[in-house]
């Protein structure tokens, strides 16, 4: 019996066997391809299903009939979502709801995404919609937010950014303690549980640090990993996109914590940091998109920072960029695979390397 009912025709889930791949050998196999081959790898770390707290859904209309849920595997049409073994169980009663609003809204002609992130409040919902808002759209949506618990609705017309509608309360998490309000749609680990197991990793992978000593964060979004850092040295965070810059430097200010985190807008892909900026780092974090880290690992492997911990959920993107760092003179301290990603073929690895100086 299959996981779930959609499996064979959403395309969320790659195999209906949680062990295939094995992503123990995933995390292994893009470091011997790199050239650490023989390194000690830690055992699987398997996350328990039912607990993804963010999703990207899409939707369409026909008629009265709205479709709302996941894109079909090699296709746009959408899987009509009725269960899922990976979300929070708070998602499946919020769709019922979710698909009358959408047929009543003006702004969603054919094709829309409803973006959740299930905050420490409820859900933080993003219509991503193809005609403009109306006025009557704003009144169902301010009702729906109102029965349903949602902190925060924002709708945005095509590529434009969002626009809150309404916002009952602020949408907060915490990261390491610290209140930040995540831009709309804005992206988040999967998990609590996951986000756990990483910054633990993380932390363990630290070398030796002062007060004062000075961590450099690449990719650092609205801070999931900053906060964490910050209890251990100093943080010079720098990320690419504005709202979640400003969501992170609002909680640093609001935190009490200027001083000890900085956070730049800094696009590191067409200006990533250079040797020179790297000089006195202590440690460098970095958690780059699933295409890896792009032009900026040349200039950071050419630093020769003592220790780099690098977070990523691509084993080919991984293999490519701690292959330049093993040229130029890296080892592989620690290497943790965690199965954030249940039935698919992609695993978050965190892997520590250092270097001799």
């Amino acid at each position: 019996m299959s996981h779930c009912i959609h499996f064979g025709v959403c395309g969320g889930c790659a195999r209906d066997d949680r062990g295939q791949p094995d992503k123990h050998a995933l995390l292994t196999n893009a470091l011997a391809r790199a050239g650490y081959a023989g390194v000690a790898v830690a055992p699987l770390v398997q996350l328990p299903l039912h607990t993804r707290r963010r999703v990207d859904l899409a939707a369409t209309r026909n008629g009265t009939e709205i479709a709302l849920g996941l894109h079909r595997a090699r296709s746009s049409d959408v899987a009509d979502m009725q269960e899922c073994a990976l979300l929070r169980p708070e998602f499946l009663p919020l769709l019922p709801p979710l698909r009358v609003l959408l047929r009543s809204l003006q702004c969603f002609r054919r094709e829309a995404s409803v973006a959740i992130n299930w905050l420490d409040n409820g859900p933080d919902i993003r219509i991503r919609a193809d005609a403009p808002l109306t006025q009557p759209d704003r009144t169902r949506l301010i009702a729906f937010a109102r029965e349903h618990g949602a902190p925060r609705v924002s709708v945005a017309e095509s590529k434009a950014l969002p626009e809150p509608v309404i916002i009952l309360a602020n949408p907060v998490l915490h990261f390491a303690g610290v209140a930040v309000t995540p831009p709309p749609g804005g992206f988040l680990q999967a998990s609590v549980e996951g986000e756990a197991e990483i910054t633990a990793a993380m932390l363990a992978g630290l070398p030796k640090l002062r007060n004062k000593s000075r961590i450099i964060e690449l990719y650092s979004g609205c801070g999931t990993l900053s906060f964490a850092l910050a209890q251990k040295a100093r943080v010079e965070a720098y990320e690419g996109d504005e709202a979640a810059v400003y969501a992170a430097d609002k909680a640093v200010r609001e935190s009490g914590l200027a001083g000890r985190v900085t956070v730049t807008k800094r696009d590191l892909q067409r200006r990533p940091l250079l040797t020179q900026d790297f000089k006195g780092a202590d440690a460098v974090v970095l958690d780059p998109p699933f295409s890896g880290a792009g032009p900026q690992v040349k200039f950071l492997v050419g630093a020769g920072v003592g220790r780099i911990i690098y977070i990523s959920c691509n084993p080919e993107a991984l293999a490519h960029d701690a292959g330049m760092l093993r040229h130029a003179g890296y080892s592989v301290l620690a290497a943790t695979p965690i199965d954030q990603f249940p039935y698919s073929e992609n695993v978050e690895s965190v892997v520590v390397f250092g270097i001799s100086k």
